[in-house]
């Protein structure tokens, strides 16, 4: 049977620590609703003593949450612990948590004492604390970085005096994981009375070993673990609740471990505490950031989509993340996932209309960091447009312009028949340039009665989409033209009407000697 680890939220106390987040009491009540929505055993609602908001705000909580215990936090002197009992004296589970330094750096330097002064200090104000609730948690801060007999020796007393739960904080983020996980041992080994209390683990982030700190202490014994949600907290955060619980439900076989966390509303959560703390989370934030379950490269993206196990160990619909596992269409991606996604779109290509789609793909891929499905379906769609064997392929754009001079384009063709033509036509703009071009290549110069420029994206690198319609004998000719370049769109969207009307023309000869058909290029682009 699986033993239980306990899970004590300390996002409204140690998560407000964060340099600039500042809760309100309304914010701190919607997450501590959402902690408990979530199945959080244990919820540290504030420090009461430090201000009269943070007392109204604890209370405010104690009041509202019924199923998860709410505690408070106390330096070990009478007047913290009073106010810390105001604060959750009518909670349905109310805590009280009293800390202490213990490491003679800041025994010495902080509170100015020896170690017995600490020792009986400690002792007195758990047991004070035990007056008013069972349930007291005593820290012994900067544990890792305490002397280990002083260590055992002030626990074991505490224990005695009432500390249902003895916390062994690494305040400072100083211990390796694997001096974690022995420190616990040697707890376990050395405190007669041990068996007593429940053990609980305190881990920062100052070198990045947080997690892995909290999981080493379980593994050496502890079985309540202190998070934050999105790991928040003084300066490079603490235990983030969404890695520990994830961990022990990941890797069930290992741990011997479950947790009470809902873990459908851990992104629901993180969301809530982001926007409520101002701190974004990392894009590529373990469990909750944007690119956790987003996959660019090709070969990753290949074996998602044959089995998603391939890639990824967790199932992001039971994190309730809300767009689960996502493809991003970039330049690593790869051919099988080109064509799943035009399959989603509902594009059933061809052999070669997906090589020439694919090759559009990538040719844009290398021109913009992120390729959303607008920017595929503009490729699909105009590929979709085009005639089915084109006359023309457009191969080069060349343009000079500017306000003080004549726009000059420079186009190079690919004929049906494989041969290659170029001209160069100057213009009142660029895009009236390149027609000219085009048009004497063509040998065509067909009205152009309309103009008209989408863009397909946000943002500086967005395509742009040109759409024109050019006329002929009374009849018109619609032509669609997509690319980062609108120039280049618009040479696109030109060819492609003009192999539209040349393939209505395919039983008469076009001869530039015998004159041009239709109009002279007069239209409404003329100044583009």
């Amino acid at each position: 049977m699986e033993e239980k680890l306990i899970i004590m939220d300390t996002t409204l106390r140690d998560g407000e620590q964060s340099a600039g987040v500042s809760f309100t009491a309304k914010e701190k009540i919607e997450i501590a609703r959402q902690l408990e929505r979530m199945g959080v055993d244990v919820i540290e609602a504030g420090f009461p003593h430090a201000s009269g908001g943070d007392m109204e705000a604890v209370k405010a909580v104690a009041r509202e949450i019924r199923n998860s215990a709410v505690c408070a936090l106390a330096r070990a002197v009478k007047v913290d612990i009073d106010a810390a009992w105001e604060g959750v004296s009518k909670a349905a589970s109310p805590r009280i948590h009293v800390f202490i330094n213990t490491s003679d750096i800041q025994m010495a330097n902080q509170l100015k004492k020896r170690r017995e002064e600490v020792l009986e200090q400690a002792e007195a104000m758990v047991k004070y604390a035990a007056g008013f609730t069972k349930d007291v948690e005593f820290s012994p801060m900067d544990a890792t970085r305490s002397d280990p007999q002083f260590l055992f020796e002030i626990v074991r007393r505490c224990i005695d005096a009432g500390a249902s739960t003895v916390n062994i904080p690494d305040s400072v983020g100083y211990a390796m994981p694997e001096e974690m996980e022995k420190l616990f041992q040697q707890i376990r080994m050395n405190i007669p009375n041990i068996h007593k209390t429940r053990l609980s683990v305190h881990a920062h982030n100052d070198l990045g070993l947080s997690t892995a700190n909290a999981l080493a202490a379980v593994r050496g014994g502890a079985r309540q673990v202190e998070v934050t949600v999105n790991g928040i907290g003084e300066r490079a955060g603490n235990t983030s609740l969404e890695e520990i619980v994830m961990a022990i439900d990941t890797r069930k076989s290992f741990f011997g471990l479950k947790t009470s966390i809902n873990t459908r509303e851990i992104y629901r959560t993180s969301k809530m505490v982001e926007s409520f703390s101002g701190l974004s989370v990392q894009w590529n934030k373990a469990i909750v950031g944007k690119n956790a379950f987003r996959h660019s490269s090709g070969i990753h993206q290949d074996g998602i989509l044959k089995m998603r196990q391939t890639w990824e160990i967790m199932d992001p619909e039971k994190l309730g993340i809300p767009l689960g596992t996502q493809l991003v269409m970039g330049k690593l991606s790869g051919r099988h996932a080109f064509k799943n996604k035009a399959a989603e779109l509902g594009y059933e290509l061809s052999e070669s209309d997906l090589d020439a789609a694919f090759d559009e793909f990538k040719e844009l891929a290398d021109n913009k960091s992120t390729v959303d499905d607008r920017d595929i379906e503009a490729i699909l769609s105009e590929r979709f447009d085009k005639v089915e064997d084109p006359y023309w392929t457009l191969d080069h754009v060349q343009v000079s312009a500017g306000d003080k001079a004549a726009a000059t384009a420079t186009i190079r063709m690919i004929k049906k028949d494989g041969t290659t033509h170029q001209d160069a036509a100057t213009g009142i703009g660029p895009v009236h340039a390149i027609y000219q071009a085009v048009n004497r290549i063509t040998g065509f110069a067909p009205r152009l009665n309309e103009f008209s420029i989408q863009g397909i994206t946000e943002g500086l690198d967005a395509q742009g989409e040109v759409t024109i319609r050019i006329e002929d004998k009374n009849r018109t000719f619609l032509g669609h033209g997509a690319h980062v370049d609108i120039l280049v769109a618009s040479a696109r969207a030109y060819i492609n009407a003009l192999n539209k009307l040349l393939d209505s023309e395919t039983h008469e000869t076009v001869s530039v000697k015998g004159g041009l058909k239709g109009g002279q290029g007069d239209g409404t682009a003329d100044n583009c």
